[in-house]
């Protein structure tokens, strides 16, 4: 009897001690998380950048907060910002210096071109090492959103001095070290990546020992494996249906999370394109389609319903525009009263057939829904709307070189909405900038993003964000339809004290802890 005591005292003992030291957390992804190279874009997955990378700062909601810099000062009128590192190490074990966050500055300048979306590159003067422990930025000029950008997934998170291949990190690493929560352990290519706990990490210590992610690139085989107990959550976008969210909310064995909106789901129509050029067509297409209809039916009442493209709730985005509700009979006499007149089912103006196109992501079966559902509400305005499903690399490039007529477009949600996406606006390398190219006003309101992320003046930034809000909704440059939400699905009996991050990209998978309920 006493060595049955023992033997089960011995079991529990280790059984605690796995559900503290070595648990293993398993979710599940589309593809592998790639090389994890902090500078660089696909195939690196930003859940994965920013498990394993700190920023100098951390945005939050209500203000920016320090992370790899314990504490930072901004100079002579916003052209100095100077950053005191903390004691932190890499995983490696190595210290984070200055001359470390230096190093990883040199390396996002030497491909400053390719980050050209993110105005702060190209506010850069210099930058150095004061001492080990102090790092400086000079500006240009006073840029008003350098902390928020810092503090994005990519590209200005710090890589130790030994993942460096080379002084261009465009050229690929040598390994994925950082000094974030997390740290690579294990990549099988399309099958999974293992990540394991940082115990040089300077923050709150993971409660896992290791997460495991499983590459599953079927949206249905991620659903089953986790009604199956195969992984013990789902989160991030695109990852499950808005159906099986529903679905899996009712399941007394599955606790369902829902956050504040957060991305801006539209259609971007390219104003310098034959046809969709004609502003009484953007602004019929706008009036024919029921996006009241597409919220209940086929996002479910799970997303919110959008008027601008951006959430009113935005500083600086209230703006007192009437939205584009839906009205079919105005659509037709808009079109009418422009000369495209009703040949049988569609229309047509000079002899040219009132026919557009429209390009989504082929496996997203949202914006093929979305898609089919516009192409049969403008049927009725005498409208030919030919979908076209694109792979994913593809579609992205058609956004930057602007072969679209109607293009499906997303915000990104924050920190970057809406300063950081306004001035992406100015460069060719989303959906935006090629959209908006037919306008007049072009460039008025590049001048206009130009002058408010440069001012302190709230009133003047005000102003400027009325102008370009007013002018892209009167122009009719975009079809707001949804504020996106972030989703998870978390099995109660694995997993307990969730959190959604302050970024779409920021999984808080090092403040999970393990459940045996």
């Amino acid at each position: 009897m006493r060595f049955l005591l023992i033997l089960l005292s011995m079991i529990l003992v280790c059984f605690n001690g796995y559900a503290k030291d070595d648990a293993v957390l398993t979710i599940a992804w589309p593809l592998n998380a790639g090389p994890i190279n902090p500078h660089l874009y696909n195939p690196n997955q930003m859940y994965a950048q920013t498990m394993v990378y700190d920023s100098l700062v951390r945005y939050t909601p209500d203000k920016i907060e320090p992370s790899l810099a314990e504490s930072y000062e901004v100079l002579d009128n916003g052209l100095t910002y100077k950053f005191k590192i903390r004691n932190a190490k890499f995983s490696d074990g190595s210290p984070v210096t200055a001359e470390a966050v230096v190093m990883n500055f040199n390396a996002v300048m030497k491909n400053k071109e390719r980050h050209g979306w993110i105005a702060l590159v190209s506010m850069i003067e210099s930058f150095k090492a004061e001492d080990d422990n102090t790092f400086i930025l000079k500006l240009k000029k006073p840029y008003n959103l350098t902390l928020q950008e810092l503090s994005v997934a990519r590209p200005f998170r710090i890589l130790s001095p030994s993942g460096f291949l080379s002084e261009d990190t465009s050229k690929g690493i040598k390994a994925p070290i950082g000094s974030g929560p997390w740290k690579l352990k294990e990549t099988k290519l399309g099958e999974y990546d293992i990540f394991e706990r940082n115990d040089y990490y300077w923050g709150q210590k993971p409660k896992y020992k290791y997460v495991k992610v499983l590459v599953l690139p079927d949206a249905n085989s991620r659903i089953i494996a986790l009604e199956t107990g195969k992984v013990d959550m789902l989160l991030g976008e695109g990852v499950f249906t808005l159906e099986n969210y529903v679905r899996l909310s009712k399941d007394k064995n599955i606790a369902a999370y829902k956050s504040e909106p957060r991305i801006t789901n539209m259609i971007a129509m390219n104003t310098s394109k034959d046809i969709i050029n004609d502003e009484n067509v953007r602004k019929a297409i706008l009036l024919a389609v029921n996006k009241e209809h597409i919220v209940k039916y086929i996002l479910l009442n799970e997303e919110t319903y959008a008027d601008h493209i951006f959430n009113s709730s935005l500083k600086y985005c209230n703006i007192n525009e009437e939205p584009y509700k839906y009205n079919l009979a105005k659509a037709n006499e808009i079109l009418d009263k422009a000369g495209w007149k009703k040949h049988g089912l569609y229309r047509k103006k000079d002899g040219k057939l009132l026919s557009i196109n429209l390009h989504y992501i082929g496996i997203d079966p949202k914006q093929k829904a979305v898609a089919e559902a516009v192409q049969a509400y403008l049927v009725q305005a005498g409208i030919k709307l030919n979908l076209i499903a694109e792979e994913s690399t593809i579609f992205y490039s058609i956004q930057a070189n602007g072969f679209f007529d109607m293009i499906f477009n997303k915000t990104w949600g924050p920190p970057f909405d809406s300063g950081t996406f306004l001035g992406s606006m100015r460069k060719p390398a989303h959906a935006d900038f090629m959209a908006q190219s037919g306008l007049a006003e072009k460039k008025q309101i590049d001048s206009a993003i130009d002058e408010l992320i440069v001012s302190d003046n709230e009133t003047f930034i005000q102003e400027k964000y009325n102008y370009i809000l007013s002018t892209l909704h009167e122009r009719a440059v975009y079809m707001p339809i949804s504020y996106e939400h972030d989703f998870a699905l978390i099995r109660k009996d694995r997993v307990k004290n969730f959190q959604f991050g302050n970024m779409v990209t920021e999984f808080m998978l090092h403040t999970l802890e393990p459940s045996y309920d």
